[in-house]
């Protein structure tokens, strides 16, 4: 029997752990020779990936001492992470994300000799939907979508941070949580690449060990695309009761020119099909108004840009009683709180040569940098305490209330590259 299935038979009914320090002997001792393949089930990733990072650092685009990426060949499912932070031989400063960048642990300090577990679930997928009847399918994701951390049969953990310290990895099953699925476009999708990102893969910070979130929005994606993509279908086989269905789109869809496109055709029409397989499976639903863009007028205001896809939205949610979050006005607030020189702090909007093979100027007014994400998820959080949603009992402790009006200062922002790097911007606009 190989190691591969023998990790996969212990994960589907226990835990494992993975020690890199050697102090929990009964744990999977990790050598720096232990590179990940399948066959072996367990090792160091994407270790090429950074090397060849390093060599294109400047004073803008930094990787850390220590970052690195650790592989896990599991079946489909919620996973609880146990990530043990600290050294006996030195101080840290620790941050975890999980496949395409989806932040759970932010700057952790830990003195010499401590030792900090932190727990978090990671929902991990593959694109093969099982069907009632016992067949499959498959979800059809775009040519892009082929590299991604998202779409592949192992879950990847990122360990990142000033001073990056970790003893030891514990992985275990957690099918039992709420999972809040996430559908959307490019502005919702856990973004791959600095320096984009987007408040899908920054709102796993706010909740605890006890919510798992599954983000199945893409890049181009309209309500109608999503479906006819499969990417719903896949949710469906997988949602059960207790869980929650947030929809964000309206970017893409007002560029729809097809015989029946519109926001009160097939637009309306899509998202009631989110509603009613919602609810067939006893899973809430909740509507999300589109981010803004960065579009000022000469007064300093933000000019409206989606036509009447938003209203739209908000009538639906009215007629089928959908919980609706007002990401719309919410981002208008930051936008002209921040004004039309700062809000670009926001967005990726950066000078030729900030990132590596960045020979022109970044001047993208739709999609947000890490900051702006980081920012948006918060109102997302907000949100849910507006509706009083249930779910909002398994927010960590360590967050604090926010305003889209008193946003936090872009300056004390911290965040630790990553080294994958796009120069190319997401699909959508």
């Amino acid at each position: 029997m190989s190691l591969l299935v023998f990790s996969f038979s212990l994960l589907v009914s226990s835990a494992q752990t993975y020690s890199f320090d050697g102090r929990d002997k009964d744990a999977i001792q990790v050598r720096p020779t232990d590179v990940f393949t399948m066959e072996k089930g367990y090792g160091y990733d994407f270790q090429e990936v950074i090397a060849e990072a390093r060599k294109s650092q400047n004073e803008t685009f930094h990787l850390s001492d220590g970052i690195f990426y650790f592989s896990v060949a599991v079946p489909d499912g919620n996973y609880k992470v146990t990530v043990t932070l600290g050294s006996k031989k030195s101080k840290g400063n620790t941050t975890v994300r999980a496949e395409s960048r989806r932040l759970f642990v932010q700057n952790v300090e830990t003195k010499k000799g401590e030792f900090t577990p932190c727990s978090f679930i990671v929902n991990k997928r593959n694109t093969t939907i099982l069907l009632p009847d016992g067949k499959t399918d498959r979800v059809r994701i775009k040519k892009r979508e082929e590299s991604k951390m998202n779409w592949d049969d192992k879950l990847t953990i990122e360990v990142n941070g000033d001073a990056p310290t970790v003893s030891s990895i514990k992985i275990e099953p957690a099918n039992d949580v709420p999972t809040l699925w996430l559908c959307g476009n490019s502005t919702v999708v856990d973004q791959d690449y600095e320096p984009w990102a987007s408040w899908g893969q920054m709102i796993t910070r706010w909740f605890t060990d006890e919510v798992a979130v599954a983000n199945y929005a893409e890049s181009g994606e309209t309500a109608t695309s999503f479906i006819a993509a499969g990417r719903l279908k896949k949710i469906v086989s997988l949602m059960k009761e207790g869980d929650y269905i947030f929809m964000e789109f309206g970017h893409n869809d007002q560029k729809e020119k097809r015989p029946g496109s519109g926001a009160f055709y097939n637009y309306v029409y899509s998202l009631k099909q989110f509603v009613d397989e919602a609810r067939a499976k006893g899973v809430t639903p909740v509507f999300v108004t589109p981010t803004q863009r960065r579009s000022f007028d000469k007064n300093g205001k933000i000019q409206e840009t989606h036509a009447n896809y938003p209203e739209a939205m908000r009538w639906v949610a009215k007629d089928l009683g959908v919980p609706l979050i007002e990401l719309h006005e919410m981002t208008r607030t930051f936008f002209e709180t921040l004004g039309v020189e700062e809000s670009k702090r926001a967005l990726v909007h950066y000078p030729a040569k900030t990132y590596p093979g960045q020979q022109t100027a970044f001047e993208d007014n739709t999609h947000f940098n890490p900051y702006g994400a980081y920012e948006i998820s918060k109102m997302m959080v907000e949100g849910m305490k507006s509706l009083s949603l249930p779910i909002v009992k398994y927010i960590r402790l360590d967050y604090h209330s926010f305003s889209p009006s008193n946003p936090d200062d872009w300056k004390t922002f911290h965040w630790n590259d990553a080294p994958f790097v796009d120069i190319v911007k997401p699909d959508g606009n």
